[in-house]
């Protein structure tokens, strides 16, 4: 089996990406622009006498050839349908290109604000938005991404943190015990809700991927975009106290099922996912921390404090799966 390389990115110079650019016939003007991204490597590239270009460079070896593709697949489709996605542009009949040993995509530039959350119109709006995007994807299931479970967020994740020796010795019996109480937690609520539909999702809604204009709300980044039930899309949308998250979650729900119905059983699954979440984040960052954009970017990690909130965090999940659904729909 072969090791993934911990340094991918470690001949990716702004000369390469230029070069990249240029290789699909387009003229750059010398302007380049790191982006906020970890995962991948993303740019702004200055186009002469042209609208600059966003590159995004996929991390070797996350995604196959194919996952990429039905990604774009679904973008494409999505603006097809008038849904304000980004899809990536089509260049030569194609939308992912090889150079200098990489996958890229170019998409345009796509500009945008943080939505105010705490206008009930605008959540709404969101809801409208989200409903148009999963009234697509529930149309057909993805073929090569995978789907957001327990064992993929949760369990494998765990095991991970476990196995490398991440969490601190005098912390670790409390680690151990926590993450499977909240484990159980999670299937106790996957329990509640029975079975849901899976469709194809954004899968990573929080607000850095929603910008806002004038014409409304628009993704800029479907990367991790999998198959799951609807309201993974949604919770991500909903801060504050229990009230308040209630309140938003119903004016989210009234503009969504304009154009998708909503099972109220996945309500359960609010505080599950969360739950998922943090245990997964805390594996992603273990096992990127060998690139040197994670140390650089996430200093707070993998300290004895960050593992005791961690920890923390997790009891707290534990009680917040107990006391049940946000809101009846």
């Amino acid at each position: 089996m072969t090791t993934p390389n911990p340094t991918p990115y470690a001949n990716l110079t702004p000369d390469l990406v230029l070069d990249a650019v240029e290789s699909l016939g387009l003229l750059t003007d010398g302007r380049l622009l790191a982006l906020n991204s970890y995962e991948n490597r993303v740019y702004q590239v200055g186009l002469d006498e042209s609208t600059p270009v966003i590159a995004k460079f996929y991390r070797p070896g996350r995604w196959s050839d194919a996952a990429i593709l039905e990604e774009h697949a679904f973008t494409l489709t999505l603006a097809e349908h008038e849904i304000p996605a980004v899809p990536p542009s089509i260049i030569d009949g194609r939308t992912l290109h090889p150079f200098g040993g990489h996958r890229f995509s170019l998409t345009p530039r796509r500009g945008g604000r943080t939505p105010e959350l705490e206008d009930a119109a605008v959540l709404e709006w969101i809801g409208r938005f989200i409903g148009r995007i999963h009234a697509i994807g529930a149309v057909a299931p993805f073929a090569h991404r995978p789907t957001l479970d327990i064992d993929s967020f949760g369990t494998e994740p765990r095991a991970f943190l476990l196995a490398n020796d991440w969490i601190p010795s005098d912390l670790l019996p409390a680690y151990a015990s926590v993450v499977e109480q909240a484990l159980q937690g999670v299937r106790d609520c996957y329990d509640r809700a029975g079975s849901v539909q899976y469709l194809r999702l954004h899968g990573d809604c929080h607000l850095g991927n929603l910008l806002w204009t004038d014409a409304g709300p628009h993704f800029v980044d479907f990367d991790d975009a999998r198959m799951g039930p609807a309201v993974q899309d949604l919770w991500m949308l909903l801060s504050g106290e229990r009230g308040e998250m209630s309140r938003q979650l119903a004016d989210v729900l009234a503009g969504y099922e304009d154009f998708q119905d909503f099972d109220p059983r996945e309500l359960h699954l609010i505080e599950a996912l969360r739950t998922l979440r943090i245990i997964h984040h805390a594996a992603w960052l273990a096992r990127r921390w060998e690139d040197p954009a994670f140390p650089a970017a996430f200093t707070w990690f993998g300290n004895q404090h960050y593992w005791q909130n961690h920890i923390l965090q997790l009891r707290e999940q534990i009680a917040a799966m107990e006391e049940g659904p946000l809101w009846s729909a």
